[in-house]
């Protein structure tokens, strides 16, 4: 290797060098070194590209003489030459280390102009052919480099396809291809004021810029912030020999995968189109044909093609993702690289390869990344409504979703951003639309395939997409569409199914996703790796059960709160807050006392064998009441009008009693125990209710060690506030165990949410018997967050200048709050070692932070219950 050396010729590359070559630079390396048949080329590394970015702005001349050299030895392996006879033409194309499809630049062609396209027709016999190519090339890099849009060219396209009374651009001939290039180049004068670039190294010096700065688009900058991929990673620039599809129906381009993406059944999968360039199919323009057709049409290289697939796969042990060409029955391997797939065929490809000894099971765990699991908690139609189906295109990414028609991405933005679910109708995706496929709940496409823009981007982010649906008629300009004869207008709600590419009339009732075999077998391995347990935060039966279902190992966090939220609960709470007296306090307690027993008679049923931690009442009063100034009108509209005196004189107590309650600052205020403190009698009920559930299941014969009650004292800042806390614990259920004259086991803890709960965590542990990390407050309470306020307001700024590198309420803020989750645990640990310590807030579903909760030696994390397979997952992970 040279000392600063730039540029890499394929052969001197391989899959190690993925973080200089970048992706698709270091798959073509390597598919050369195993034998494949790969046209030449060389790889301007991602360290040229992060100092061109970074201090250069333009090339500097020793990048420039280094790329002409392999210029050079790409003419000598060629036999062919750049701007002359024979003439060489190249593809300049991006190449990230992290796959980023569609979200950078590519241009083919590369050093036509009027001389070299009269070569190139002199060298392939087919004059039609060379215009073809260069009228492409024209408006690629135009589009690419010189940032003319694409539009008025289409718009040359349209006019000239209208005039000839013809349907594509492959029925065009050599003399309208030749005005049309004309007309290019004259689109290219008027929108830049320059002529069109004929020096090809010019064009080669300027084609390597724009891929470089395709990294700092806005689609590739929004692509890389919604899948939490470095902005410091660069891209590579490929530079390749060319190799053409388009010579006539010997040859031909396609996309394939070695598996299927969307479901993992082991048979390639792939599309191709005759007499075509590698762009016209991922860029959806023409809707290819089933890549088993092929076998028909040439067999032999179909052939050819399935060994080579096999040999990938082997080669690199997961499902590759292929960009293949033929040339005059040629066949040409442009690229492979790991597939992108739904969670669904992320599982299956994982299990099955173990099942077939290609992998062993910690491989299997580190292929699929634990967010990905969130696909396959999407809602599907219900199968046994009645659907108004009024097309269908091809099933282009799993789930289903409803939504306004938008066609545009700006808006589907704004709206979604109001609060409108939205689905993004366009003829075809392109990069520029990712913040409106982000924001749309799913994606209709008239044209393109299974593997177009729209489809791979949205299996990506696990989005449901119907593409290719050639019944849609999409008329933007009227903002309506078509549907066999049907007018529609934007705006009407539409549904998709992305696994069976139905588009459907209205909103349709979801159901339930049902997992796979292969998904219980993975996350069954995954129990088997990991260190820390899982448990599930559940309020109810109904997701106890749930809990369980999806591999719960108890419950770190029963918010007794909820149980009040009830409707038919809501009138008992007001009536106790109420209360002007003990007496009557108590009593509405005592209404309470038999329904919150039968709640948690309910969970420990379900959950029994397993720990349950059940916090007692935490939020303030007065969230409990109607909202005050809805009350302060009510009771004015009652003066005015000299309404019902009787329910006058309620409304203007009860407003009096919230302005009693109203709080300047309720997160901070008298809530948590300081609650129980006040008002322990509220407390005490809570704390009965947990021991009489207890006994009445050892009634029904549930065994005592089944039975595993842990009882969580909210917001302690205070080893007093702990001590008389647990003071009314014991003192409960020793009454209730001297009425039943028997004893059971329980444990009193603390969740630890403030900043002074971990200084004195030592004291506290004295006390306390477990530890609860509340995430979410304890972030509040360090940071001086409000989060409502602060997600709303400034924290997306904060994360776009990089003050944050990401929400502290969704990933752990570890040089902050980590820190102090670190101190708590070892300071408890060391009066109390061997303390049970976890996690209950929304970072215990979060793969990242679960990390930080594995390196710290926590005991458990406790998350909703449909983040526990990405928790179980992400647990394994970290722990291989």
């Amino acid at each position: 290797m040279k000392p600063e050396q730039y540029v890499y010729p394929f052969e001197e590359g391989n899959m190690s060098m993925k973080s200089l070559l970048g992706g698709k630079g270091a798959g073509l390396a390597e598919m050369a070194s195993i034998g494949l048949p790969v046209p030449p080329g060389f790889t301007v590394t991602t360290e040229a590209c992060n100092m061109y970015l970074k201090e250069h702005k333009n090339l500097w001349s020793e990048l420039k003489e280094e790329i002409l050299e392999n210029l050079s030895l790409l003419e000598e392996k060629t036999g062919k030459r750049f701007g002359e006879k024979p003439p060489l033409l190249i593809s300049v194309r991006s190449g990230a280390v992290i796959s980023m499809p569609g979200m950078m630049d590519t241009i083919l062609n590369l050093g036509l102009n009027p001389t070299t396209v009269e070569y190139l027709a002199e060298q392939a016999g087919d004059r039609r052919f060379a215009l073809d190519c260069y009228r492409r090339f024209i408006q690629m890099f135009a589009d690419v480099v010189l940032k003319v849009s694409s539009h008025h060219f289409e718009n040359v396209l349209t006019a000239a396809r209208k005039e000839k009374k013809i349907h594509s651009d492959a029925e065009l001939e050599e003399t309208d291809l030749e005005i049309i290039a004309e007309r290019f180049l004259k689109i290219v004068r008027k929108e830049t004021g320059k002529d069109f670039p004929l020096d090809p190294q010019e064009q080669l010096f300027l084609a390597v810029e724009a891929v470089f700065k395709s990294w700092n688009t806005n689609r590739a900058v929004v692509y890389r912030q919604a899948n939490r991929i470095p902005d410091n990673l660069g891209t590579a620039v490929n530079v390749q020999a060319m190799v053409y599809g388009n010579l006539g129906n010997d040859s031909g381009t396609g996309v394939a995968f070695t598996r299927n993406p969307s479901t993992g059944e082991p048979l390639i999968y792939g599309e191709y189109l005759l007499n075509a360039q590698g762009e016209d199919v991922v860029a959806g323009i023409r809707t290819p044909r089933d890549l088993s057709d092929l076998d028909k049409d040439m067999p032999e290289v179909y052939k050819q093609f399935l060994e080579a697939c096999q040999k990938l796969e082997k080669h690199y042990l997961d499902m590759q993702d292929i960009e293949f060409t033929i040339e005059q029955g040629k066949l040409y391997m442009l690229q492979t690289r790991t597939g992108k797939r739904t969670a669904a065929a992320a599982v299956r490809v994982a299990v099955d390869m173990v099942r077939e000894g290609l992998i062993d099971r910690p491989r299997a765990l580190q292929r699929i990344e634990p967010d990905q699991l969130d696909q396959l908690l999407h809602w599907r139609i219900d199968p046994d409504v009645k659907k108004n189906v009024i097309a269908k295109g091809l099933p282009a990414s799993p789930g289903a979703a409803s939504g306004k028609v938008v066609f545009d991405a700006d808006r589907a933005q704004e709206m979604a951003q109001d609060g409108e679910k939205v689905l993004l109708v366009r003829p075809e995706t392109t990069p520029d639309d990712i913040h409106g496929i982000i924001a749309a709940q799913g994606i209709l496409t008239s044209r393109g395939g299974m593997t177009s823009h729209a489809a791979v981007v949205a299996r990506g982010m696990g989005k449901p997409c119907v593409s290719g649906c050639e019944d849609l008629r999409i008329d933007l300009s009227k903002g309506r569409f078509y549907v066999k004869g049907e007018e529609y207008q934007e705006g009407i709600i539409l549904s998709i199914d992305g696994g069976t590419g139905q588009v459907i009339l209205g909103d349709v009732p979801l159901i339930e996703p049902q997992f796979s075999d292969e998904f219980h077998q993975l996350l069954g391995w995954a129990d088997e790796f990991k260190k820390l347990k899982v448990r599930a935060n559940a309020d109810n039966p109904e997701d106890a059960r749930r809990a369980v279902e999806l591999g719960a190992q108890g419950i770190g966090l029963c918010r007794t709160e909820h149980m009040f939220m009830a409707a038919d609960r809501v009138p008992l709470v007001q009536k106790m807050i109420l209360a002007s007296n003990l007496e009557e306090r108590e009593r509405a307690l005592a209404d309470l006392l038999p329904l919150q027993q039968k709640d948690f008679k309910g969970i420990f049923k379900e959950m029994a064998g397993l720990p349950v931690t059940i916090r007692l009442l935490d939020p303030p009063l007065h969230e409990f009441l109607p909202d005050r100034e809805e009350l302060l009108l009510e009771v004015d509209r009652l003066q005015r009008e000299g309404g019902d005196a009787k329910l006058l004189q309620e409304k203007e107590n009860l407003l009096q009693k919230v302005n009693s309650l109203n709080e300047f600052n309720p997160m901070l205020g008298h809530r948590g125990c300081r609650l129980g403190l006040v008002y322990p009698e509220i407390y005490r009920m809570q704390v009965r209710a947990i021991f009489l559930a207890v006994f009445e299941l050892l009634e029904e014969n549930i065994p005592a060690a089944d039975l595993q009650p842990e009882i969580m004292i909210p917001l302690v800042g205070h080893c007093e506030e702990m001590e008389l806390m647990k003071k009314l614990v014991d003192d409960t259920a020793e009454e209730i165990f001297k009425e039943k004259n028997q004893k059971i086991a329980y444990l009193t803890g603390t969740m630890i949410e403030l900043p002074r709960a971990c200084i004195i965590a030592d004291q506290l542990a004295e006390i306390a018997s477990f530890f609860s990390f509340g995430t979410n407050d304890l972030t509040q309470t360090t940071l001086g967050y409000s989060r409502d306020d602060a997600e709303g307001k400034f924290l997306p700024f904060y994360l776009q200048k990089k003050i944050l590198q990401a929400n502290p309420f969704a990933e752990i803020d570890r040089d902050g709050v980590g820190q102090l989750v670190e101190m708590a645990t070892a300071k408890g640990r060391q009066s109390k070692p061997g303390l049970k310590v976890g996690v209950c807030g929304e970072h215990g579903g979060d793969p990242a932070s679960i990390k930080f909760f594995h390196d710290t030696g926590l005991n458990y994390v406790s998350c909703s219950p449909f983040r526990l397979p990405i928790a179980r997952l992400a647990a394994a992970r970290v722990a291989l």
